[in-house]
């Protein structure tokens, strides 16, 4: 998910943060180049990170009396997605450097603008790297086997839109792990509920991504950069429900594998219910040729996935 920015701005604001955000508005001066590095300035990635750790520690407890562990998978995995996007994106711009030095909209982010520097990148990149694997090792073996495996799919990442049109599909890989690790985290072991899980994650990661590129499809044209935005073109639109109902799907049958029962499958399945709205209420509003309501709709999978993580829940209290 490539956050591209404009022409650096008065105070080396990043172009496509919100305005009066935090970091802008009131971290430490010293500290402003290294948050905006790690996208503090812009949390939605964070949080479509955090989000499917939500599902995944939520599906596995269905069923069970909640635990005073689940809050710390919850607490942990929330720390650990701060960082771990931070690091990535770290990672992402010290293997972008050149191309967003090329391109006009992304050579406010820190490294091409002279913020940062590649060798203090990199110490930053490890720095967040080693607190989050601290916090792994409190989780259960597999979720820690299950976290360093992640870190292949990290590294490669930011390679994909240079070798293949389907560079969202490793994104997916990759932001949704976390809920086969924090299912792991909280039951012990992966099952068919964990894994339909994490595949409906990555078509909704198509879903949104898709949209995200399309604010970069000129852009990534002129530079060689591919992207699905860029394959389906004038296109997109049928793809994108595709993904959209494919995701809808997928959790449906992640929710009836977990096999919650009464009220609490009721409520579980009400939650998939108003996830697949939001993704028909965001098509609706959807234009790919206007980048601005393509930044917009992308945001708005927050709340998308919220809706689900609210859902799932409250099906475990019940």
């Amino acid at each position: 998910m490539r956050e591209t920015g404009a022409a650096p701005e008065a105070g080396g604001s990043v172009a496509d943060a919100p305005r009066g955000n935090w970091v802008d508005a009131r971290a430490p001066a010293w500290a402003r180049p290294w948050l905006r590095l790690s996208r503090a300035d812009r949390p939605v990635g964070t949080w479509l990170l955090l989000i499917p750790c939500c599902w995944g520690v939520a599906l596995a407890g269905m069923g069970g009396a909640p635990r005073v562990g689940d809050l710390w998978i919850v607490a942990g995995c929330a720390a650990g997605a701060w960082l771990m996007r931070g690091a990535g994106c770290t990672w992402n711009d010290i293997t972008d450097r050149h191309i967003d030095a090329a391109v006009a909209r992304t050579r406010s982010r820190p490294i091409p603008s002279g913020q940062v520097g590649v060798r203090g990148a990199l110490g930053w990149m490890v720095a967040q790297a080693l607190v989050a694997f601290a916090i792994l090792l409190s989780f259960p073996p597999l979720a820690i086997g299950l976290g360093v495996a992640s870190l292949a799919l990290v590294a490669i990442y930011p390679f994909a839109k240079r070798f293949t049109w389907w560079p969202q599909v490793f994104l997916g890989l990759a932001f949704n792990w976390g809920a086969l690790l924090a299912f792991a985290a909280q039951d012990g072991r992966l099952g068919l509920a964990a894994v339909l899980l994490y595949a409906a994650g990555i078509a909704w990661t198509l879903f949104y991504d898709t949209i995200y590129a399309h604010q970069d499809r000129e852009d990534d044209a002129l530079i060689g950069v591919k992207s699905t935005a860029r394959l389906f073109g004038a296109q997109s639109g049928p793809w994108l429900w595709g993904f959209a109902a494919a995701a809808g799907a997928l959790m449906l049958g992640a929710v009836l594998a977990a096999g919650p029962a009464g009220a609490a499958r009721v409520v579980a399945l009400a939650g998939v219910g108003g996830f697949v709205a939001h993704l028909v209420w965001q098509m609706r509003r959807l234009d790919i040729d206007d980048p601005a309501r393509c930044l917009a709709v992308f945001r708005s999978n927050r709340d998308a996935g919220l809706i689900v993580a609210g859902a799932f829940a409250l099906a475990t209290l019940i």
